[in-house]
């Protein structure tokens, strides 16, 4: 899979709140109200993970969650990554 330029990563970032490039990677970091519902978020994700074979770069404490992804075969963020934060943040921001 090719890695995207840095321009068309950040033009995809403008239609991902609360995402953001850095080193090689987008990431983002949530909050919740309290484990039950971060771990929830987290199951949800996975599912989702699994339906793209592709996993993410994660660690929760308590009601955080940080996420980090970039496709590890090719060092860098792909159009992989870009789906899989779409479907992290329509799981995110559904109520």
């Amino acid at each position: 899979m090719e890695n995207l330029s840095e321009s068309a990563i950040k033009e995809h970032l403008q239609v991902l709140p609360g995402w953001a490039y850095q080193g090689q990677a987008i990431q983002t970091s949530l909050k919740f109200s309290d484990f039950k519902e971060a771990f929830s978020k987290m199951t949800q994700i996975a599912f989702e993970c699994e339906a793209l074979n592709h996993h993410p770069d994660w660690s929760n404490v308590y009601n955080q969650l940080h996420i980090r992804l970039n496709t590890h075969d090719s060092n860098g963020v792909t159009e992989k990554d870009i789906a899989l934060a779409k479907r992290i943040n329509k799981i995110i921001h559904q109520d």
